[in-house]
This record gives structure tokens, sequence and C-alpha cells, in this order.
């Protein structure tokens, strides 16, 4: 079923009047057994694809309106949620940090300051904040000199301490460590861009002549780049930084233009790096050596930037599926609620904001969901999305969702290649999840009469071949559930295609979709 431009802009809009005010009651009375049975019948049909055979498949959908269960299928069993596991982080830190929550960063000094002289040592000090850019840090640098400082006669001192020291999840693949979905999670990090994929650099290679020329993004002397590609006919070319090092080999042909994000090592020794150098760059000398440690507490700020407000962070957070995000919010809360930036602490106040609304069947390992020890029901998640309607955060927290079919990339997100030209289409506002062998969907769309709907699809263990656009089917099949008219052609639905491969776009760098 398609429909025309026109009808897509109108179902959205209906869609965002079924979703603005949150809970609510039908203005007509709804007869829960007319449309469920159709609808139970070609739920049944999408779910009996043979990718499924041998697979785990859980599905729940619920009526946000009458509080009914349209649909469920092995509703409460445990399954690997993969990046549905946002949908918890993201609820518990609007709810605990609030939506105008700012990360700040601050360079302090600790001794005296006599003429263009400072007396003792330079702190730069952070608190998670994840959009800081290399400018940022020059910036900082710049507004040092502008206070008159031109010789630090101590140390530049990089305090992380508002996080621990655990830099990795514990159950993280030990050969994505270089990989920057899965950077290094610390106080004291930076972007290389305006996803703000922390704790990454972009390292960028080109056919110059017969060599292979490497620059990264930002310029940065860090990392030591070993280039032993070459110009070939076409780009078949590797570049991983080496387990536990600074050291990026970069291997094969190169034709076309190429660039990786690659995960540093240690963000807060790269940081100190790019403030060291900017702070030279703007006339300040620092005599002493760089060491990672806490400030004193009497330091006297010489300057601060904070970050967007967490209502802004929302956007790349969850339209782009961003791991890292979820790790720094997940210890920010923790510190905000117990005074410790630590994995425990802050996946406590998760668990304890989803239990508090009702969700019982979870099990939460990280922030992100890059652990295959997480685990969820399809009727938890489903309790969780219903919980949050009636928060004051909603309206925001909904927007940030991916928006299924919809092109622009702060938009759609993930889900801007999935759903076009359907009813699904600018309806369905969703968290995608995809590890190998896990793929999840959960959200909500508005149906055909205009009625809000909650859903959640979890499919596990299927050995071949993404059954992403099954989660498309179910999804379409909801935006065009009615209860007044005839059921659609699911032979239809069937024939839709995603076009979604694998992994969702918060995989592929540059985005592929």
């Amino acid at each position: 079923m398609r429909r025309t431009s026109a009808s897509l802009v109108a179902g959205a809009l209906v869609a965002a009047l079924a979703w603005a005010s949150g809970p609510s009651t039908p203005a007509v009375a709804l007869d829960p057994s007319v449309g469920a049975a159709d609808l139970t019948q070609d739920l049944n049909q999408i779910l009996s694809d043979s990718r499924l055979t041998i697979a785990r498949a859980g599905v729940v959908v619920k009526s946000a309106q009458t509080g009914e269960q349209l649909y469920a299928t092995d509703a409460g069993k445990l399954l690997i949620p993969a990046s549905n596991t946002k949908l918890f982080t993201s609820a518990a830190a609007a709810d605990t940090l609030g939506l105008g929550y700012r990360f700040p960063t601050t360079v302090l000094n600790t001794g005296r300051k006599a003429g263009s002289v400072l007396a003792g040592d330079l702190v730069l000090r952070g608190t998670g904040d994840p959009t800081m850019l290399a400018e940022d840090y020059d910036a900082l640098a710049a507004k040092v000199a502008a206070a008159g400082v031109k010789v630090v006669t101590g140390k530049l001192v990089a305090d992380d301490t508002w996080f621990d020291a655990q830099r990795l999840g514990n159950d993280w693949a030990w050969d994505d460590e270089s990989a920057y979905y899965a950077a290094p999670i610390s106080a004291l990090t930076a972007s290389p861009d305006r996803d703000y994929d922390a704790g990454s650099v972009i390292v960028a290679v080109a056919a110059d002549g017969d060599k292979v020329k490497v620059s990264t993004t930002p310029e940065t002397d860090y990392l030591k780049i070993v280039n032993r590609a070459t110009v070939g006919d076409e780009t078949d070319v590797l570049i991983e930084r080496q387990h536990s090092t600074r050291t990026v080999v970069i291997t094969g042909t190169v034709a076309d233009p190429y660039q990786e994000w690659v995960a540093v090592d240690d963000p807060t020794a790269y940081v100190s790096s790019l403030f060291r150098k900017a702070l030279a760059k703007h006339g300040v000398k620092v005599l002493g050596a760089t060491v990672q440690g806490a400030g004193p507490s009497s330091a006297k700020e010489l300057a601060r930037h904070e970050s967007m407000t967490l209502g802004e962070l929302l956007v790349p957070f969850l339209k782009l599926s961003n791991n890292i995000h979820a790790e720094i919010l997940t210890k920010a809360m923790g510190r905000k609620v117990s005074n410790q930036g630590t994995w425990s602490a802050g996946l406590k106040v998760s668990t304890d904001f989803a239990k508090a609304n009702g969700v019982q069947v979870i099990n939460m390992r990280d922030g992100s969901g890059l652990s295959r020890r997480d685990g969820f029901s399809p009727g938890s998640i489903v309790q969780l999305l219903s919980a949050v309607r009636g928060k004051p955060w909603f309206g925001t927290w909904y927007d940030s969702l991916p928006i299924a079919g919809n092109s622009d990339r702060f938009t759609g997100g993930t889900l801007r290649s999935r759903m076009g030209n359907t009813p699904a289409a600018n309806n369905v506002h969703a968290k995608t999840g995809s590890l190998t062998g896990v793929t999840s969907l959960s959200g909500y769309v508005t149906s055909a009469d205009g009625e809000p709907l909650i859903f959640s699809i979890m499919l596990n263990q299927y050995l071949s071949g993404s059954p992403k656009d099954i989660e498309d089917k179910i999804a379409v099949r909801l935006a065009q559930f009615s209860r007044t008219a005839a059921a659609g052609d699911v032979s239809q639905l069937r024939a839709t295609e995603s076009g979604a491969g694998d992994l969702e776009c918060s995989w592929l760098k540059p985005a592929q979709c």
C-alpha cells in the first residue's frame, strides 16, 4: 500500500497530535474486539518468516489509549536488546539530570599570579562533555591567555576524576576496542565531528601522486601513524589502531579518498595533548609535565565552557544511536545521585527509575546495549514506553527518537532509509538496535484511525539474512491498523523492502544510510 506525499504529511500531523499531549482518553469508545483478530493473524503471518524458524522473537503491541494489549508473543522472555537499552538510559537521564543539564569543562589555577607568570599548576577539569571539540579546547586556551597568563611554572593537570578510571564496559568485546562506537569513557574527552563521536579521531587517506597521504581530524600528533598503504586502482584499505596502543596501522590500496573513525586509547591523555598544544598556540607556556589527577578544591577558575543542554544532546544521542553518550550519561547519573561517577552507580539509577515506573524484567550491564549480557523483555520495554508518556519531558524525548522514512539525518536518524512511502513514514518514532544476530525496534506509531499504539519487536539468534524488514512490516501493519476498516493485504506487506542492511546507521561511518 502506497500513499501520496500529501497523505503522508497528513498522517504525520495526525501522529504528532496523537502523541503531543501524552496519556489521553479516546473521544469515542473503542471496541477492543474490532480489528484485533485481523492484526493478530497478520502479525503471526509476518513472524512465520523462515529466518525466524530457529530464532527467538518477542513482540508486544499495546493501545496507548485503552491500555489494551493488541498482540503479544513471548512478552515476558528476556532477550538481548542491543541499542534499545538506550531507551532506558535516555529516559532515566531526562528524569534524573533534567533536560537543562549541561556538562561544564573548566580551567583552574592552583597558585598565585604575578604579572604574566602563574606560580602553580594549571588544571583542566572535565565532567564528561561528549560535545567538546578541538576548537572548544582552543577557545579555553585563548581565555587563559586573555586572562594575562603567559607562563605556568607548575604542571598541566588533567582532572578527569569526575568519573572513575574504568574506561571500557565489563562485557565489551576486545576486538571492538579501537572502534569509535566502543571508545573509552572519560570525564575528559573530545569529538572530531558534530555527531559528537567522543573519544575518537577521523583518520583520512588519499592518493597523492604515487604516495598515500594521511591526515587526521582534528590535526593531532597524539596518534602514531604507520602508513603501509599504496596507491592502487581501487580503494581497499584497512585503518586500525593496534590493541592497547596509540599506533594506527594503515594497509591496503588507495584510489579514492577514504576515512575511518578510530577510538583513541586514552581520551584524557589525548585531550591533554590537544589542550597543551592550544595553550602554546596562544602563547601560554607550561613549564611542568602533563599529569593526570585531581586538582585541589581550592583551585580558582580561569575559564569555563558549558555544553549544550541534555534536551539538545538527546537528538544526536538517540537519532544516531551514540553509544558513548549513553555511557557518559550513565556515569553522570551515578555522580549526581550517589556522588560516584561509575557504571554500577549509574546503572542503579537507570534500573531504579525503570522499576519505579512498573518495569520488572530488566538486566542492565551498560547504558548503550553493547553488552550481550543486557537483557529486557518486550513487555518491559512497552511498559517503560507507556509510563514515560506522562513525564513533563516526554515531548522532547519523543521528538528525539528516529522517525521512519524521513531522509533528514537528524530527523530520521537510524530509520531514515526505512519504511519510506508507507503509512509508517513520518509516523513511527522508534529506537533501533543492532548486534550480530540481534535486531530490535521499539517505539510509537499512530494507527489509521489516529489511535496511538506502543510496540516492541525483539529478534534474537537469527543466523543469516537480516530480519529488519520483518520489523518494518510489523510497524507498517500497525500504521494500517483500523478498528473500522478492512485489514490490508499482508502479502503486500511482505513485499515491502526496508532497504536496511545488517547494521543500523550508527555502526557505519561515514553514514551510508
